[in-house]
C-alpha cells in the first residue's frame, strides 16, 4: 500500500468529519461494475479491498481513502477500422460521399455496438487526509487523476475545501540554484537523475541518468541557459523521489529505515500489516512534506 506518488493539496479549513461519519458519506457514493452502455463509473472501495468493509481505514489524525474507477477499453484502431469499413460500404453502395456529420454518427453507433463487448479495465487511486497537518495526499502520477478524485470527493460530501498547492519560491528557480552550487538542508541529498529544459518555446531539453549532478557537464548546459524542471533527491535515507517543477512527486521509495521497521512489527495478518504500514507511511510523510515545503519559501498563505 505504500504510495508511489504524491499530489499534495492543502486543506483550507479544518477537516473535523469523524472517520465514522466520512463512512456513511462514501457510503452514498459505493464503486460499481461499468454498465452495458455506460464508458466508465467511479466510486469509493473500501481501502483493505476484499479484507475489509469499511469505506475509511484510520490511524491517528489520518484517514485513508480509495476511489475504484472502471473504463471500458476500446481501441481507437478498432473503432476506425469499423468507422471506415461502414463508410466505405454506403459510399459504395449509395454512390455518394458520406460527410463528416455523417461518420460522427455512425462512429456513435458503432461504440455502442461494441461497449457490451469491450473489456473493462480498473484503476484503483489511493488518498488520504491528514487533518492535523491539514492535507489532502493522493497517490497519483498526474494531477488529472487526483483532481478526479478530488471531483469525486467533493460530489460526496457536497463541498471540499482545498486549493493546489503554492510556494514563495519557485521550485524551477530554486532546483537550478541547488545545482549551481547552492546549499540543501542537511536532511536532503541530490540524487542522479534530472531534466533540463532551455526556457525558449521551442527550447531543448536534456534527461540525464546516473549521472553526477553537480559535475562539469551539467554544470555546461546550465551555464548555456538551461533549468532544472525534474530532479532526483533523497531525504533523511528514508524517501527517495523524483520532484517536478509543478512539486509533484514520481517514483516515490521508502528506503531500508522504514522497511526494516515494517518487519520488525512482525504483522501477521494482512488487516494489522496495513494498518502498520499506513501508520510508518502517514507519520513519515508528514514530516517529510513538512520539511519539503520549506524548501521552496514555505506555502503561499491563502
Amino acid at each position: 500500500m505504500w504510495f508511489r506518488n504524491l499530489q499534495i493539496y492543502p486543506l483550507s479549513a479544518p477537516f473535523e468529519l469523524p472517520a465514522e461519519a466520512l463512512h456513511e458519506k462514501l457510503s452514498t457514493r459505493p464503486a460499481s461494475e461499468c454498465g452495458n452502455l455506460e464508458f466508465s463509473a467511479c466510486g469509493w472501495e473500501p481501502p483493505l479491498g476484499h479484507h475489509g468493509k469499511q469505506l475509511v481505514h484510520a490511524v491517528a489524525h489520518c484517514t485513508m481513502i480509495c476511489m475504484r474507477r472502471e473504463e471500458k477499453v476500446l481501441p481507437a484502431a478498432v473503432v476506425n477500422q469499423q468507422l471506415d469499413r461502414r463508410v466505405r460500404d454506403l459510399e459504395e453502395s449509395q454512390g455518394r460521399k458520406v460527410r463528416r456529420r455523417e461518420k460522427g454518427e455512425i462512429k456513435d453507433e458503432i461504440l455502442l455496438d461494441l461497449l457490451p463487448k469491450a473489456f473493462t479495465k480498473t484503476v484503483l487511486t489511493y488518498a488520504y487526509i491528514d487533518s492535523r497537518n491539514g492535507w489532502l495526499v493522493v497517490d497519483a502520477a498526474s494531477s488529472k487523476r487526483a483532481e478526479e478524485l478530488i471531483s469525486l470527493l467533493r460530489e460526496t460530501l457536497g463541498s471540499l475545501p482545498l486549493r493546489p498547492l503554492e510556494v514563495n519560491s519557485s521550485p524551477v528557480q530554486v532546483m537550478t540554484n541547488w545545482l549551481q552550487g547552492g546549499s540543501l538542508p542537511q536532511a536532503f541529498v541530490i540524487g542522479d537523475e534530472c531534466e533540463l529544459r532551455d526556457p525558449g518555446e521551442e527550447g531543448s531539453v536534456v534527461r540525464c541518468r546516473r549521472q553526477d549532478l553537480e559535475g562539469k557537464e551539467i554544470a555546461a548546459h546550465l551555464k548555456a541557459g538551461k533549468a532544472v524542471v525534474r530532479m532526483s533527491l533523497e531525504w533523511q535515507e528514508k524517501l527517495s523521489f523524483v520532484i517536478t517543477g509543478e512539486l509533484a512527486l514520481k517514483r516515490l521509495k521508502f528506503l531500508d529505515l522504514i522497511q526494516e521497521a515494517v518487519a520488525e512489527s512482525e504483522a501477521e495478518d494482512h488487516a494489522t500489516r496495513f494498518d502498520v504500514e499506513f501508520a510508518l507511511m502517514s507519520l513519515e510523510l508528514g514530516n517529510f512534506i513538512g520539511s519539503l515545503i520549506k524548501l521552496f519559501g514555505g506555502a503561499v498563505k491563502a
